[in-house]
This record gives structure tokens, C-alpha cells and sequence, in this order.
């Protein structure tokens, strides 16, 4: 009896083991393969920015003007090749304002005052340099690019030609998560005249 009790607690001691070792594998080459970005270099970063299929991004953005700073808060959705939603949230004075493009038609509505506008066959302004997938668009046109690392990010610069006002766009990306963290563009002169925190990013969502 006592030595069936002592087979049995081997038995279960094995299969705990064998349990926890298929566990343990499994896990980490999820982690591994699917979640850590900390040690692909700045061509496989790269590789993977310029191939986003969607994103979801929660952005401040700032313009500077001759004049005036403006300050916006927008949701910004993205779904390759040409589908996009950016809602403004804030100022509050034009908040819930939505501008919806669905490879056709523009739509833009307003949500407080349950107006919409639809503009049919609208040649979208792919050249929207709030977006990121406006960044991919001219890093991938131009020849004239950089890459390189600057503190705990990599950067991803890009020459656009024949704009004067907006000569220059920089993206940050951060190399543990492979995130972008901000974007800057730059006039002829190199001044900011756009700058894009990206508080929240989710890249390729897969629901």
C-alpha cells in the first residue's frame, strides 16, 4: 500500500513537471517571437513601421502658424490601404467633429449638432501630414531618407521634395516596444511647424 501511495506520488511529481516544462516553452516562445521588440535592430524596426496595417492612436498635436500655436487632442484610426477616422477631442469648441474616409467618399460630421457632410469620389488627402500612414506614404516615395538612433529611440527622417513648408519629417519610434512616440515636421528653415505626441499607439489590431 505504501509503496503504491510513493509510485503514485512520483507519477503525479513527473506529470507536474512535464506540465510545467510544456508551459514554460510554449510561453516563452510566444513572448519571444510575438511581443519583444527590444532586440531587432533599426533595419528590422524600420521593416516593420513601414509595413502598419492599422493602428489606433490617441495624438497631440501642435501647429504653428506665422501667428498662433494651435493645439489639438485627436483619435486617429487607420486600416490599410486607404481607410481612416480621426476624431477631434479636443478644443472643446469644435470636439466630436469627424473626419471618415472609406477609399471613395469623405465624410465629415459633426457630432454635437448631428450635422454630415459627404464629398463622393474625394481624391483623400493621403498627403494629411497628421497621419502616420501619411509618413509611411512619403518615406517610401522619397529616396532622400535617413535612419539612425538618437538616446533610447530610433528615427526615421524623410526629405520631401518640392514642399518648402513642409520639407522635413522625423519619426520617432521607441526600441523596446517599436512604438512610435512622436513626429515632427520641419520647414525649409528647420522649424517645427507640426508636432505629434502619440500618447497611445495600438499598431496592426487584429479585431
Amino acid at each position: 500500500m505504501l509503496k503504491n501511495k510513493k509510485i503514485y506520488f512520483i507519477i503525479g511529481i513527473i506529470t507536474v513537471l512535464i506540465f510545467l516544462i510544456f508551459f514554460i516553452k510554449n510561453n516563452y516562445k510566444n513572448f519571444d517571437t510575438g511581443h519583444n521588440m527590444s532586440n531587432k535592430n533599426i533595419e528590422e524596426i524600420e521593416k516593420y513601421i513601414l509595413n502598419i496595417s492599422s493602428y489606433k492612436a490617441k495624438a497631440s498635436i501642435e501647429v504653428q502658424s506665422n501667428k498662433n500655436l494651435n493645439k489639438y487632442v485627436v483619435l486617429q484610426e487607420y486600416t490599410k490601404p486607404n481607410i481612416s477616422k480621426q476624431t477631434v477631442l479636443e478644443p472643446s469648441n469644435i470636439e466630436g467633429i469627424e473626419i471618415i474616409y472609406d477609399g471613395n467618399d469623405l465624410k465629415i460630421n459633426n457630432t454635437k449638432l448631428n450635422l454630415s457632410t459627404i464629398y463622393k469620389d474625394y481624391e483623400y488627402i493621403v498627403d494629411n501630414n497628421f497621419s502616420l500612414e501619411s509618413f509611411i506614404n512619403d518615406y517610401t516615395d522619397t529616396s532622400n531618407t535617413k535612419k539612425y538612433e538618437e538616446n533610447e529611440e530610433y528615427v526615421l527622417e524623410a526629405q520631401i521634395e518640392n514642399n518648402k513648408y513642409m520639407k522635413n519629417k522625423k519619426l520617432y519610434i521607441d526600441k523596446k516596444t517599436a512604438k512610435p512616440t512622436k513626429l515632427t515636421i520641419q520647414d525649409i528653415n528647420e522649424k517645427n511647424i507640426v508636432y505629434i505626441l502619440y500618447n497611445e499607439i495600438t499598431v496592426n489590431i487584429t479585431n
